[in-house]
């Protein structure tokens, strides 16, 4: 239950039990437990004449139960660096795991070929680092990267220079035909991160973010 409102966001009982095959009255009574529990909350939304439709969602409590990679203690060591560092010491230690991740990154998409392949690919990826990624095409057909979850987000609250490398990593994994559009994010209220990205053959790299 909290991962089908994790992956999709705001539902209503109904679409719950749509979505995990169960029947609506399963659903209100596991929903209920959980909003006992402070894990779910609801909005009601009036869309059309006659009775609201409630929405469930999650609390901060119920995405707190899904990895944070032990957020809380990088974000004090990322402190502690600046500290005793200086930004040039932060800098530095971002730097280096940009390039040890770009490493990695490359030495997994190298056998794939075209860049709905690297994307599913990359998608897996941080799938298995906790973003719980996900591939999908907007209304133009243009391949979105979806990341329902930032299991760094304390530490990428504490330091936002880590959410630019993550896109410079991104952006030189894909290659020099690809431009990447953040155009949803989860530092910005969002309630996922998400990545518009198409090609542009013969072009130079690019990265076009909107923050």
């Amino acid at each position: 239950m909290l991962y089908s409102l994790k992956v999709a966001g705001a539902q209503t009982a109904a679409s719950l039990a749509d979505r995990l095959g169960i029947t609506s009255v399963a659903v209100r009574q596991m929903l209920g437990r959980l909003h006992e529990d402070g894990l779910v909350a609801f909005e009601d939304s009036r869309e059309t004449v006659g009775r609201p439709k409630r929405f469930w969602h999650l609390t901060d409590s119920g995405n707190g139960q899904f990895p944070d990679n032990h957020a809380a203690l990088t974000a004090d060591i990322l402190a502690s660096i600046s500290a005793v560092f200086g930004d040039a010491g932060l800098d530095k230690l971002i730097a280096h795991r940009e390039a040890a991740t770009l490493d990695h990154y490359r030495t997994e998409l190298a056998d794939a070929g075209s860049l709905e392949q690297r994307v599913q690919r990359l998608a897996d990826i941080r799938s298995a680092e906790g973003y719980m990624a996900e591939t999908t095409r907007d209304a133009a057909g243009a391949l979105v990267l979806v990341e329902n979850h930032c299991p760094i987000c304390v530490a990428a609250r504490a330091c936002q220079k880590l959410c630019r490398s993550e896109l410079d990593v991104f952006q030189a994994a894909l290659g020099p035909d690809v431009e990447i559009r953040r155009f949803e994010h989860i530092l910005k209220g969002a309630r996922r991160c998400a990545y518009r990205i198409t090609e542009r053959p013969g072009g130079s790299p690019q990265l076009a973010m909107k923050l």
